[in-house]
């Protein structure tokens, strides 16, 4: 493939520089002007090698904004401050922590890796039931959704499951959707459990 010297060119495909009265090809994006409100660069425009040179030497992304919004956006937390929506509400049920708990990304990141050990410890520390069969930490997870001890057996985890059902879906329960993240919890255990070795 033929590099570019010019980093970000764009073949023209037809396109002319916006700048009035150039004729050159519009190879090089640049921000255009920005919706109110939108955080971003709003629409693109085209322009030549020479006008992209000259909008970038004169190019400031603090312009129109307040000293308050100024300094908001040269914090290194900014935009950490609000909730995502990569992380759920539901989403402490696998002893993650949510992004949206943290101001500081790298507090995140660290809590998140530190997580991820606890649960990788846990996970290669199976506990055995009084059968001496081991259940696995997954398996005693699902189980604890399900509301049952290391000793249920299948017929027990069949039940409840049952009896869950008939309380979370929709289908079941007069069209009430509010339980429906439970009731996707409910159905993860019981993919966990109807196949699982220590019910063999």
């Amino acid at each position: 493939m033929k590099r570019d010297r010019f980093q970000g060119r764009f073949e023209a495909q037809g396109r002319d520089c916006a700048r009035p009265g150039c004729d050159e090809p519009g190879e090089f994006r640049a921000p255009g002007s920005r919706a109110s409100g939108f955080d971003g660069p709003g629409e693109w425009r085209w322009l030549c090698l020479d006008h992209v040179r000259e909008f970038n030497a004169g190019y400031d992304y603090f312009e129109g904004m307040s000293s308050e919004e100024i300094f908001r956006a040269q914090s290194p937390i900014h935009g950490w401050e609000r909730e995502s929506r990569a992380f759920n509400p539901s989403a402490g049920v696998d002893g993650m922590p949510r992004w949206a708990d943290f101001a500081d990304p790298l507090d995140a990141i660290g809590e998140r890796a530190s997580a991820i050990k606890r649960n990788a410890a846990r996970a290669n520390q199976a506990q055995s039931r009084t059968d001496g069969r081991p259940v696995t930490w997954e398996e005693r997870r699902a189980l604890e959704v399900l509301g049952l001890s290391l000793d249920a057996d299948k017929q027990a985890v069949r039940r409840r499951y049952t009896e869950m059902l008939r309380k979370f879906h929709p289908d079941h329960n007069g069209g009430d959707r509010r339980h429906e993240a439970r009731l996707q919890g409910v159905v993860e255990a019981w993919q966990v459990l109807r196949k699982a070795a220590v019910f063999g």
